[in-house]
C-alpha cells in the first residue's frame, strides 16, 4: 500500500485541484479508503500536511475542509505541467549553474536545497556546483529567498565550451542509463495493465470505483519520475529514450480510464462539497495539457 501522504498529494494534484482545491475531510477519507487507507491515517498525514506548509484548514458548521495553500496550488501546478508534457522541450543551448557554499551549521537547509534541486531537474556536476539546460531562474530565485541563501550562492546562464560534448557533461550529471532502465520497468508493467483494462472497459466490466482506483494509481507511478527525471531536452538525450514512449503509453492509459474516474470522484465530491468550484474548462478526458 502506498504512502497516505503521499496518495492524498496526488488526489489533490489529479482531481481536488480541479475542484476549488477543497474538500472536506469525510470525502477525502472516503476516497483513501477505495486504496485501503483507514481514517486514522488519512487525518494524521493531512495533520502532517498542514504543519509542512501543503494544506490550509477552515470550519463550516461541524465539517472541517482542507484546501492548497499558495505554495501548494504552484508545487501542484508545475508538477502536473512535467506530468503531462508529452515530449521533451528543445533547448536554447544554455546551461543554468547553481554554485554555493552553505555553512555547516545551516547543514539542515542544505540538506532540503539538495532536495529541491533534484526535484526541479538540477543535476550535481560537482560538490555544491548544479547544472540544469531547463530554464529555472524562477525556481532558483523562490529557492534562494524561500531559505534566505542570497550570501552563499552563485547563479550563472552561461554556455560550455568544452573540453568534452554537452552529452558527456550530462552523463556526469544525471544517471540517465538508471532512469531510463525505470521508464522500461514502467512500459512493461502498464502496457499489459493497459490491454487488459481496455478490454474490460469495452466489454463493460470495470466500474467507475475500479477506474478511478487505476488512474489515481498510474498518476501515483508516473509522478515518481519527477524526483528522478530531470526533463532534459531532447538534443541532450539518447536517441533511443524510453521516457518518450512511456510519455505515450501513460496519455493513452490516462484517457481510458479518465471519464470513469472522474465520474466516480464526483459523485464522492459532490454530496458535501461545492461542485460550483469545479474549473469551468476542465475535462480529464480532454486534458489541456494532454493537448500541447
Amino acid at each position: 500500500m502506498s504512502n497516505t501522504q503521499s496518495m492524498i498529494f496526488t488526489i489533490y494534484g489529479d482531481y481536488i485541484r480541479h475542484y476549488g482545491n477543497k474538500i472536506w475531510i469525510g470525502s477525502l477519507i472516503r476516497l483513501l479508503k477505495e486504496f485501503g487507507h483507514n481514517e486514522q491515517s488519512v487525518r494524521v498525514a493531512v495533520s502532517r500536511m498542514m504543519k509542512q506548509g501543503w494544506l490550509e484548514s477552515e470550519k463550516k458548521g461541524n465539517k472541517s475542509y482542507y484546501f492548497l495553500t499558495t505554495r501548494g496550488e504552484a508545487r501542484m501546478e508545475e508538477a502536473a505541467i512535467r506530468i503531462f508534457k508529452l515530449m521533451p522541450n528543445d533547448w536554447d543551448g544554455k546551461w543554468r549553474m547553481l554554485m554555493y557554499t552553505i555553512p555547516e551549521e545551516k547543514r539542515q537547509i542544505r540538506d532540503e536545497l539538495r532536495k529541491e534541486l533534484l526535484w526541479s531537474g538540477f543535476g550535481s556536476f560537482s560538490n555544491g556546483c548544479w547544472i540544469s539546460p531547463n530554464n529555472l531562474e524562477k525556481e532558483v530565485q523562490f529557492l534562494i529567498k524561500k531559505y534566505d541563501i542570497q550570501a552563499y550562492v552563485d547563479f550563472f546562464i552561461s554556455e560550455y565550451k568544452g573540453p568534452q560534448a554537452n552529452r558527456e557533461l550530462v552523463e556526469k550529471s544525471w544517471p540517465l542509463q538508471e532512469i531510463d532502465g525505470k521508464y522500461k520497468e514502467f512500459i512493461s508493467t502498464y502496457s499489459e495493465q493497459y490491454i487488459v483494462h481496455q478490454s474490460m472497459m469495452n466489454d463493460g466490466r470495470m466500474t467507475d470505483a475500479e477506474c478511478f482506483v487505476e488512474r489515481t494509481n498510474l498518476v501515483h507511478e508516473y509522478r515518481k519520475f519527477l524526483f528522478t527525471d530531470p526533463g532534459l531536452p531532447k538534443e541532450l538525450l539518447p536517441e533511443i529514450w524510453s521516457g518518450n514512449h512511456a510519455a505515450l503509453l501513460f496519455e493513452q492509459y490516462y484517457k481510458l480510464l479518465a471519464q470513469s474516474a472522474s465520474r466516480f470522484f464526483e459523485e464522492v465530491f459532490q454530496e458535501d462539497n461545492d461542485m460550483r468550484c469545479k474549473d469551468k474548462e476542465y475535462d480529464a478526458d480532454d486534458h489541456p495539457l494532454l493537448m500541447d
